[in-house]
């Protein structure tokens, strides 16, 4: 099991156990402007993808990971590689923590300081990207205080509350590479 260790929080792969966090993520409607879920999951559907989640990030194109904090708590977020391309050595980003008590307490700057040390080091990815709504400012702090440079507005990309809004697309580059 891959797991990679922080000073307060620790990233691990996703197990059976993570069935009914997952569910709980992905039917929960107040995070979908961040996941673009637009409708519910079934547990059969997440467990058929837990299932599948063990394959490796060049076969299956992406990588999901549980955010936690301790050995005994359950996950409390996610923190996710998709559109994984080894060939431009280049990834999206996303990232989410499901209780909004447990925002704002460094758990997110954590998790992505080690995803992006993960993908840099390990992966030896030449850039990383994140799509997020203009409107999301918590997510645009979190992704430039990593270095993350705002390079393009998608204009009327996102259909929200009946109103269409602008996405905005950071882009990392790994210098060393």
């Amino acid at each position: 099991m891959m797991t990679l260790k922080g000073d307060s929080i620790y990233l691990r792969a996703l197990e059976p156990n993570d069935l009914e966090f997952i569910y709980a993520m992905e039917n929960d409607q107040s995070i979908w402007e961040v996941s673009n879920t637009c409708t519910p999951y079934s547990r059969f559907l997440i467990r058929q993808y837990l299932e599948n989640a063990q394959q490796d990030i060049y076969e299956a194109k992406q990588l999901r990971l549980a955010i936690c904090q301790d050995e005994d708590f359950p996950a409390v977020g996610l923190i996710d590689l998709f559109e994984f391309d080894p060939k431009n050595n280049r990834a999206g980003v996303g990232i989410v923590i499901q209780d909004k008590e447990k925002r704002n307490q460094s758990i997110g700057s954590e998790a992505l300081e080690l995803l992006i040390n993960y993908c840099f080091h390990n992966l030896n990815l030449h850039q990383l990207y994140a799509n997020i709504a203009v409107r999301n400012v918590a997510s645009i702090a979190l992704f430039t205080k990593f270095g993350f440079e705002k390079i393009g507005i998608k204009k009327d990309w996102i259909l929200l509350d009946n109103q269409y809004q602008d996405e905005a697309i950071f882009q990392l580059i790994n210098k060393q590479i």
